[in-house]
């Protein structure tokens, strides 16, 4: 039955992607400015971190804080959870911990559920740029995306973990990652985080993630956090949403780069490094609009992407905190040194959402 559902929208978003892009396809593209940066990408990297990008999804926050959830294992095993972040009101989960064989911290936030993503990927076709990012002149991007970072408790609780994390272990650098919409939050966050720690400590992995700003935002993240990678699943839609057009140069959303797009065939798994344009013609955009596949956005590098309950943005927690459930509303943060929870006031919430 799901996999019904899936399908049926899909017709609805590819032939509403036809309308859009049939007039952009004879464009040039748009300039760019590119990076003097060599690319280093790790295929090891990726699988590790797509395994993160997955552990995230689970509802089980008990499992998750101790690490012994059903993906929480084989490239994985030994990491030491810092924080686990879950603001129920508007459905995000994120945690941030120390992976030793990596000597990093990892910071992974979660995706849209299943339960909404079809009319989410609907919707991200008519998303317009309307949000100037902050002290970045001409740089723009979809307020909700950004918000979504930002304006909830995951940007409070976030850097905060961070910042406790560095100053238990020192300078770590920080890896960020997520997958769909999480990788548009974890772009945010990569940028807010390089902006603060420096460039050299941040490095951005992201998975199936769709385009959050414009070629002036991607420019400026290209120098703010040019160790990033957007990898790309064969025929996944999402990467090509907000649609790029090439004939509106100030309107359009441009992806930053660099794009490492995964294709996979009887077994075998292909991965081409693009260009550092972010927006290469002969990586994911080479692919027919009748073609683009939600079934691939739920798969990357052979690993689920895929929450394990979707029925509602449901949470499960141990025996004695089970008083919790009482409250949906609020936030629910837990530390590392016990399964207490501390209810974020919204008061406390509205101060660091504002606060720079």
């Amino acid at each position: 039955m799901r996999f019904m559902e899936r399908w049926r929208f899909v017709g609805v978003v590819v032939v509403a992607l036809v309308l859009l892009l049939s007039t952009a396809s004879h464009g040039r593209d748009l300039s760019f400015k590119h990076s003097e940066q060599t690319l280093n990408y790790s295929h090891t990297l990726a699988l590790t971190l797509v395994e993160y990008a997955s552990a995230v999804y689970m509802t089980d926050l008990t499992a998750l804080m101790t690490w012994t959830c059903s993906r929480c294992n084989d490239l994985t095993q030994g990491f030491e959870m810092r924080s686990l972040i879950v603001d129920v009101e508007n459905c995000l989960q994120s945690f941030v911990g120390v992976d030793y064989n990596l000597n990093a911290i990892i910071v992974a936030i979660r995706g849209t559920q299943e339960n909404s993503v079809q009319n989410w990927i609907k919707d991200l076709i008519w998303k317009q740029l309307d949000l100037s990012y902050p002290n970045m002149p001409n740089a723009k991007v979809h307020s909700g995306f950004f918000s979504s970072y930002n304006n909830t408790i995951l940007r409070l609780a976030i850097t905060s973990a961070v910042h406790k994390a560095r100053k238990s272990y020192g300078d770590l650098n920080v890896i960020v990652t997520g997958h769909s919409m999480g990788g548009a939050m974890a772009s945010f966050c990569a940028l807010d985080l390089a902006i603060n720690l420096g460039s050299d400590s941040v490095q951005l992995m992201t998975f199936g993630q769709p385009r959050v700003g414009n070629t002036a935002f991607s420019s400026y993240f290209a120098k703010y956090v040019p160790n990033t990678i957007r990898i790309t699943h064969g025929h996944d839609i999402v990467p090509h949403l907000p649609p790029y057009f090439s004939f509106l140069p100030h309107l359009t959303y441009h992806h930053f780069p660099r794009e490492v797009w995964v294709n996979d065939s009887d077994g075998n798994i292909t991965e081409q490094i693009c260009d550092d344009s972010g927006e290469d013609p002969n990586c994911c955009r080479c692919i027919s609009t009748w073609s683009l596949s939600i079934q691939d956005h739920f798969t990357y590098l052979g690993v689920d992407m895929e929450a394990d309950d979707w029925s509602t943005c449901r949470i499960i927690t141990a025996e004695n905190v089970k008083q919790l459930q009482k409250d949906l509303a609020s936030n629910i943060l837990i530390s590392k040194n016990s399964i207490d929870v501390t209810i974020v006031e919204p008061s406390s919430q509205a101060y660091w959402s504002n606060s720079g």
